[in-house]
């Protein structure tokens, strides 16, 4: 039997992909599962898994203001990367996606993997989550905010007070 040897070296990569907030928690794991079956037919071998939670986004994004953020660290060859971001845009549930490559080049075989670091976790039930009316996004009305209590000092000496200020002799 004859191993297949690449003539580039494998790399480290980094993906993160953002699910829309709403997604079905079987949704979900059909995609992580589509990411482990790419990733175990090329050859890649799965480093890390770090869900990050329901977060929100810095802009919209499909008209969704939050997104469920998934981190997946492994290491692979270019095709693979390219296999899984054709997969990941197929898909109806991810809103966006991206992956990095690390400048370090790592030989496939002697990575060593944690079993309890690459296990997808599977997602809990959306909550509902109350819409902004359309008032609201439009800016006519305003979102209650919490604010933090700021502390001032009670330290008035430094106020100047108006007939301190020095004529500057501007006369129009």
């Amino acid at each position: 039997m004859t191993q297949i040897v690449h003539p580039r070296p494998s790399r480290e990569y980094e993906l993160v992909y953002i699910l829309s907030p709403n997604v079905d928690p079987d949704a979900a794991e059909k995609i992580s599962t589509k990411i482990q079956e790419v990733l175990a037919r090329l050859g890649g071998k799965i480093t890390k898994v770090d869900q990050w939670g329901r977060r929100r986004l810095a802009y919209p994004i499909q008209k969704f203001t939050r997104g469920i953020f998934v981190f997946v660290k492994f290491v692979g060859y270019s095709d693979l990367v390219a296999e899984i971001e054709r997969n990941l845009r197929n898909a109806d549930a991810v809103i966006r996606f991206q992956t990095i490559r690390n400048d370090t080049a790592v030989s496939l075989e002697t990575v060593e993997v944690n079993e309890e670091e690459v296990k997808f976790e599977r997602l809990a039930a959306p909550e509902p989550e109350a819409e902004p009316s359309i008032e609201e996004k439009l800016g006519l009305i305003q979102r209650p905010r919490e604010r933090q209590e700021e502390e001032f000092s009670d330290d008035d000496d430094n106020i100047p007070e108006l007939n301190d200020i020095p004529d500057l002799g501007n006369t129009n």
